[in-house]
């Protein structure tokens, strides 16, 4: 499937009252061009590497420009990939703890510089050679400086004993006293998963609410991500929901793709990476992040009730830096491409990959989601997650 035609396609964004529904715009001659070039690497790259489905929806100005889809949502029914097909978008949602964290500071229940200890005193029980573990603060966490591991289990054998993800947060207290951490907390960057689970252990404490029913009436209802959720499908979208697959050697060293089915439990992690949604609710959370209101007032009242575009703003400022050009602000990472800033996140989990990217300045935004990862040793750079990624970070340059 090709780009979008005008008009057919539009993003629903809700509040108390319903906002009108900002409609599909039609693509520049030249954006039609670079969109055509783009699809294509996009269908021969997932190709080249075996991935059974992808989609990808480029956004302008809170429009959705253009969208595509190439390949299978479950290959064995032949079910092909559409723009209902719901995906996991893996560490994409640490942007949305995020989120609910600022929200508290901005109303005033959290300081970022509060010691984490303060809301989860069982934190003392790691081993910190470099000092108290109340030195680590809240602000550290959301930048992936507080000197935590990355993973949220240390088990990557692929022994059938081996637990997927941790199921309760009893697991992970009963776990503490057995990590350490690893560098001087505040000093630099090293990406932590278990650090936006604890996150989301000030947000449930401040707010009585469990993390997946806080985002869901903070984040989701207001901005109108109706078909956004945690955990299994409901069933009315289980028809949309897409497969996932990993690439793989079988006993006999033969190169396959094996089926993992629609649904798994991502357990104690889903703050830090257990968002499904079809890609249209992710447009429509790039229109929030690029400040999209198109001078409509109940528009920019919504946004501002979920978070001031201000306060976006100081996420993005770039605070550790992560690999050549590129930094970590408050969970968004930011990438500098010549005189560009791009901000954004990937997201990874079960056979799942995902990238989501804005570009401030301009108000453009691309999202893609495949159902298919590899567990095989290849280049990273050769990819088609990687080159695909690449060159849709050009395409909103």
């Amino acid at each position: 499937m090709n780009s979008t035609p005008p008009g057919s396609l539009r993003i629903v964004m809700c509040a108390v009252v319903m906002l009108s529904s900002p409609i599909a715009a039609a693509p520049a001659p030249s954006q039609t061009a670079q969109w055509a070039q783009f699809t294509q690497l996009f269908d021969a790259a997932t190709d080249a590497d075996r991935i059974v489905g992808a989609g990808v929806v480029l956004v302008g100005d809170g429009h959705i420009i253009a969208h595509h889809e190439h390949g299978y949502a479950d290959r064995e029914r032949g079910v092909r990939i559409t723009q209902q097909t719901i995906y996991h978008y893996g560490s994409i949602t640490k942007t949305l703890t995020a989120i609910a964290v600022m929200q508290l500071r901005d109303r005033g229940r959290l300081s970022l510089d509060d010691r984490i200890t303060g809301y989860i005193p069982d934190l003392r029980q790691v081993h910190n050679p470099f000092g108290s573990m109340d030195k680590i603060t809240i602000r550290m966490l959301l930048s992936h400086s507080a000197g935590f591991q990355d993973p949220t289990w240390p088990y990557k054998q692929g022994k059938p004993w081996e637990p997927f993800e941790p199921t309760t947060w009893n697991q992970l207290v009963a776990m503490m006293p057995y990590q350490e951490v690893a560098f001087e907390p505040g000093s630099r960057f090293s990406y932590s998963n278990p650090a936006f689970i604890y996150l989301a252990r000030v947000i449930e404490q401040l707010t009585g609410d469990p993390w997946e029913t806080y985002v869901q009436k903070n984040i989701f209802n207001p901005l109108g991500l109706t078909s956004s959720y945690f955990g299994l499908t409901p069933y009315y979208l289980a028809a949309d929901r897409s497969h996932n697959y990993t690439r793989l050697k079988d006993a006999s060293g033969v190169e396959v793709v094996r089926d993992n089915g629609a649904d798994f439990d991502p357990g104690i992690t889903i703050p830090n990476g257990g968002w499904n949604a079809p890609l249209g609710d992710l447009a429509t959370y790039l229109a929030f992040l690029t400040n999209a209101t198109h001078g409509n007032p109940q528009t920019k009242r919504l946004y501002d009730t979920v978070l001031k575009h201000a306060t976006l703003t100081e996420m993005w400022q770039p605070l550790y830096p992560v690999k050549g050009d590129d930094s970590i602000g408050m969970s968004f990472f930011n990438l500098r491409r010549g005189k560009s800033t791009i901000i954004g996140h990937t997201g990874s989990q079960a056979g799942f990959l995902a990238f989501l990217y804005l570009n401030p300045a301009t108000g453009a935004g691309i999202v893609a989601a495949f159902n298919t990862a590899s567990d095989l040793s290849e280049d990273d750079q050769s990819s088609a997650f990687t080159r695909i990624r690449d060159r849709a970070v050009e395409l909103i340059r």
